[in-house]
Parts: structure tokens; sequence; C-alpha cells
């Protein structure tokens, strides 16, 4: 028994680590741009919502982490540049990278109910991925509101015009994958 559970656990972290990198690099493949940070990818959020999928949330939050610190690494450069405070760009790193990155790990919290279980994690973790952008654009970047809006208002349309798209691609390609029987089977209650 010991030498099964090594396999698996090797198998485990090998899949996370393929998984963890796939989504960094088609982050880099951007679908659209928005001008002040955020961006639709493609299908950057899938590989590490099935990672929730397949392993459950506990192992998925750590994944999505991991997934966070690669983004942030690869955006520190430009974040810097933007010259914002130390404190906004403290604020920044945490809900923009570590905690809305991290909440795509909840994407496996309803798996046990199906397909339809699966999605209705992605929309949620997209959910809460979405809501700690708002929280960062109304707090932090709330001086690059336009005038006559309010600020909260601004960051929930300005963070839904992207990450409404990137949760319907998500979706879509989840719905696709689930269809496998090979993937299917990630989903079944007894996993």
């Amino acid at each position: 028994m010991p030498d099964r559970n090594r396999k698996q656990n090797t198998r485990k972290l090998a899949v996370s680590a393929v998984m963890i990198s796939l989504s960094a690099a088609l982050s880099v493949i951007k679908v659209a741009q928005m001008p002040l940070g955020g961006s639709v990818t493609l299908l950057s959020m899938l590989p590490v919502c099935m990672l929730s999928i397949m392993y459950g949330c506990k192992h998925g939050l750590i994944c999505a982490f991991l997934f966070g610190l690669s983004r942030l690494a690869a955006d520190l450069g430009v974040i810097s540049g933007w010259g914002l405070s130390p404190a906004a760009l403290a604020g920044s790193v945490l809900f923009d990278y570590l905690a809305a990155f991290t909440a795509l790990g909840f994407a496996g919290l309803f798996r046990r109910r199906g397909t339809a279980g699966c999605i209705a994690g992605i929309v949620l973790a997209a959910a809460l991925r979405l809501l700690s952008h708002i929280i960062s654009g109304t707090i932090f970047f709330s001086v690059w509101t336009p005038q006559g809006w309010n600020s909260l208002v601004y960051s929930l349309c300005y963070n839904l015009a992207y990450m409404l798209p990137e949760t319907a691609f998500t979706a879509a390609g989840a719905v696709f994958l689930l269809r496998s029987p090979h993937t299917a089977k990630l989903c079944r209650p007894d996993r």
C-alpha cells in the first residue's frame, strides 16, 4: 500500500506541475487586454480549475496560489512601473494576484455533483476572483476612476468587462473537456 500511495502522490505532483505551467503559458496568450490590467486569455484558468476538480479544493487552493505567484512574477515589472504607493502596490499584489488567483482553487467545491457541479464550481471560483479584483479596484485604483463615476461601480464594470468572457471561455472549455470519457471520470462522486 505505501508504494501505491507514493506513486499516486508522485503522479499528483507531476500533473499539478504540468497544469500550473500550462495555465501560466496560456495566460500569456491574450485575446483582449484591458488598459489598466486584466485580460481575457486563452483558457488560462481552466488547467488550475481542473486540478481542483480532480484533487479537491485543498489541493486546488495550493495549486491556484502557486499559479497566482507565477502570474505575479510575470507581471511584477509592469505593476511596479505604474507608480503606485507602497501600500497600493502591496494591496494590488494581495488582491489582484494572491487572493484573486487562489480563489480559483474553489472550482472543485461541487465536483461530486457531476458536470453541472464542476461548472458551478468554476463559476463560483471566477466570481470570487472577480470580487477580489473589485475590492482592489475600489480601494487601490480609485484614483483612476473617471470623473462622475462611483469607484465601486467603475471597478465592477471594468473588471466584469474581462472576467465575464474569461469565465465563459473557461466554463465552455470545461464542458468540452468533461464530455470526454477520460476527463468525465474526474467528476464522479466516488473520487
